[in-house]
């Protein structure tokens, strides 16, 4: 079989991760340096978990490729926001008798190391003395940024090339390479950041309509007191749909609206075993599907995500100042953790952003209103909420 594998260049790899740069202004520099930096404390941090959780902490040489990712990001930034090309600093670390200030287009990640580098499952001294290292240059830059001393093109290209030199040996003593490390990286700027916003096909588009979640649908959603007692109601073309709902909190956070978040999981996701199991949809001609997709476990766990979401929710004002592409790329990766092992971990990060996003704009309606009529529209993936006669 032919190998169709095309090494990925070092400036090609630059081009893509500009393309993903969410950071503009005066200050982009600036925040590329603290980005450098950072992502190198991160790296740092994860040889410091496997020492001490050794038998525990799993995913160690998953972690340091993303690190290592990572750094290759925002060097890349620094890079790029300095005018010297990547490829320009990439070859001048991998040859210490050249100091060229221009590019070498042809250049990849894959001649930046041994053809061969040995697995690793915890850290070496060795990777900890190069990481070290690494982390003091880092340093170096900085001051140099801060102090002015790197103004100079050629003192900023010295500096880069110093920095790359020690992430090249850095990655040669842990095991990772940095093509591997950067095309993860691709994966995952895009994944949260995309180029083309292509919707994934429904997850159940293969099932008789009748065990296909609602393409559109209306609900609404009201207050009613029963005994002193206030409850949310929901009804669709009459019917109720699901049980009345309080808060099931010592404090009132209206916490009864959160129908509304699985409601923008249909809409924007395809997916949710909540309203699955609330509308009578489970897919019973699939007996694997219905249990492990549509069963109670699945439930739970949509229903853990909505909760976790909420405890940050509240912290962040129920994400009413955020836009789009401006949730925290930890939270996404978190959310994905939860799910891992159901249909929606295969939705990409920009798009579980948007279901978040509008099942907090209709419930912030909700919490204003205390009623609305909520409007499935999944073939255009929207959750749209307005007001619902008295």
């Amino acid at each position: 079989m032919a190998n169709n594998f095309i090494p990925l260049t070092i400036d090609e790899y630059a081009r893509q991760a500009a393309l993903t740069d969410q950071k503009k202004g005066k200050h982009a520099l600036s925040f590329s340096m603290l980005g450098v930096f950072g992502e190198t404390g991160s790296l740092l941090s994860e040889v410091k978990k496997k020492q001490r959780d050794k038998a525990s902490y799993l995913g160690y040489a998953e972690a340091v490729s993303e690190e290592l990712g990572d750094v290759l990001w925002y060097l890349a930034s620094v890079a790029r926001r300095s005018g010297i090309p990547f490829s320009c600093i990439a070859a001048n670390a991998l040859d210490e008798t050249r100091l060229a200030d221009s590019a070498d287009d042809s250049l990849t990640f894959h001649a930046l190391q041994p053809a061969h580098i040995p697995m690793t499952t915890e850290p070496s001294a060795q990777f900890e003395r190069k990481l070290l290292a690494l982390a003091g240059q880092i340093g170096l830059l900085i001051d140099g940024y801060q102090s002015g001393a790197l103004k100079a093109r050629k003192q900023m290209l010295s500096c880069l090339t110093l920095v790359m030199r020690h992430l090249i040996q850095a990655a040669n003593d842990s095991g990772v390479t940095l093509e591997v490390a950067a095309i993860k990286n691709q994966k995952k700027i895009f994944d949260r950041w995309p180029g083309d916003r292509t919707f994934p096909e429904p997850f159940d588009a293969a099932m008789e309509p009748e065990e296909q979640l609602p393409r559109s649908m209306t609900i609404d959603v009201f207050e009613r007191s029963v005994r002193k007692q206030v409850y949310v109601f929901q009804k669709s073309n009459g019917v109720f749909v699901g049980d009345r709902l309080t808060d099931n909190a010592l404090e009132p956070d209206d916490y009864r609206f959160h129908d509304v978040f699985h409601y923008a999981h249909v809409a924007v996701l395809g997916w949710s075993p909540v309203v699955r199991a609330l509308l009578r949809l489970k897919r019973k001609s699939d007996p694997k599907l219905d249990d492990a997709q549509d069963g109670a476990r699945a439930i739970l766990i949509e229903e853990g995500v909505t909760s976790w979401i909420f405890g940050q929710a509240q912290q962040l004002n129920f994400f009413k100042d955020v836009k789009k592409g401006g949730l925290p790329l930890d939270m996404l990766k978190h959310v994905r953790q939860f799910v891992t092992g159901y249909e929606s971990e295969d939705c990409p990060l920009w798009l579980w952003e948007d279901a978040i996003l509008q099942g907090y704009a209709a419930f912030r309606f909700l919490q204003n209103n205390r009623r609305g009529r909520v409007n499935i529209d999944f073939r255009n993936r929207r959750l749209r909420i307005r007001e619902l006669p008295l």
